[in-house]
């Protein structure tokens, strides 16, 4: 493999990370991380001998691949600047604010034959991963994000924030149109909303409902799967899966004619299998694990549910 020149454009809470993990890649040269905090910037070069710009169009041109970490908000702008200049992107989640945005970034991608990647971490969750191997036809699905209250990312929608995670993996592995959505949320300490839960009735007749917090007094990232003859559950912290499933030979069981297992991933480190999968897709040209497209997906739901908490919201206000 080709050594790929790989820039990191914003260096905040989460961009150092990725600094972190393209640095001690092999094939990989972290040309430069680039922030508008010039400080920040040189702090964070300097860590990881690299390059320090203030303005992240500088380090387009020298790079053949970077990671977009900056406010959402400013997402759809420097993604589209970054194709524009035939580079290939890994931008955090969610990709955009709006679906029109994300189809531009799709489209311009698409056109230029560029890897366009969406942060959507918990894919590589190795629990996560594992599941493909035990799930059928799920029929109830109940997940619960739950974080102590941190200063950042309030910016937008705890929806955008936390839930939007929890929205892709059911998109994953339901695999059924949504048929109908009903949301409610409340804003406690942010301009937006703090909490919210969302009930998805999907066409397969699967069920799912999840609740998303970023003011919880503990952190929780847990999914419960039920199917027929099979009940699976997951922690996204721990990385664990406790399957119970049907087995009528089993009768020594604390539940008789059930098995129970348990599995566990501790060693994995979920951030550097997301970019390694992405330096691949950047390298071998094939398309990445959460495309553009997938991401416009989860996207489309998450505006779904944030429409109807704005206005459950408003009424409450009035």
């Amino acid at each position: 493999m080709n050594e790929i020149r790989v820039g990191v454009i914003g260096v905040g809470y989460l961009g150092q990370y990725h600094a972190e993990k393209y640095s001690q890649m092999d094939n990989v040269n972290l040309v430069g991380v680039a922030d508008i905090d010039q400080a920040r910037a040189e702090a964070i070069a300097a860590r990881y001998d690299s390059r320090a710009f203030t303005d992240y169009r500088d380090l387009l041109c020298k790079v053949d691949a970077v990671s977009i970490v900056v406010p959402t908000e400013s997402h759809f702008d420097v993604g589209l600047e970054s194709l524009k200049r035939d580079v290939d992107v890994m931008i955090e989640k969610p990709m955009t604010t709006t679906l029109e945005q994300a189809d531009k970034l799709i489209e311009i991608a698409e056109t230029k034959r560029r890897i366009l990647q969406v942060g959507h971490l918990e894919r590589f969750n190795p629990a996560v991963l594992a599941l493909k191997d035990f799930i059928t036809r799920p029929m109830f699905i109940e997940v619960h994000r739950l974080s102590i209250f941190k200063d950042r990312s309030t910016d937008v929608s705890v929806v955008l924030d936390l839930m939007i995670h929890d929205i892709d993996i059911l998109l994953n592995i339901v695999k059924s149109n949504i048929q109908s959505i009903h949301a409610a949320g409340v804003p406690v300490i942010c301009d937006h909303a703090d909490i919210a839960n969302v009930r998805m009735q999907f066409n397969s007749g699967c069920v799912a409902n999840v609740t998303a917090s970023r003011i919880s007094t503990k952190n929780q990232r847990k999914i419960r799967i039920f199917q027929k003859d099979t009940y699976i559950s997951v922690d996204f912290a721990s990385r664990e899966i406790t399957l119970i499933r049907r087995n009528e030979k089993n009768s020594n069981s604390v539940v008789p004619g059930m098995e129970f297992q348990q599995m566990c991933f501790t060693e994995a480190d979920v951030l550097e299998d997301e970019l390694t999968s992405y330096v691949q897709s950047v390298s071998t040209r094939k398309a990445p694990v959460v495309s553009g497209h997938a991401g416009r997906k989860a996207l489309a739901v998450a505006l779904d549910i944030m429409g109807q908490v704005d206005e459950a919201i408003e009424k409450y206000l009035n």
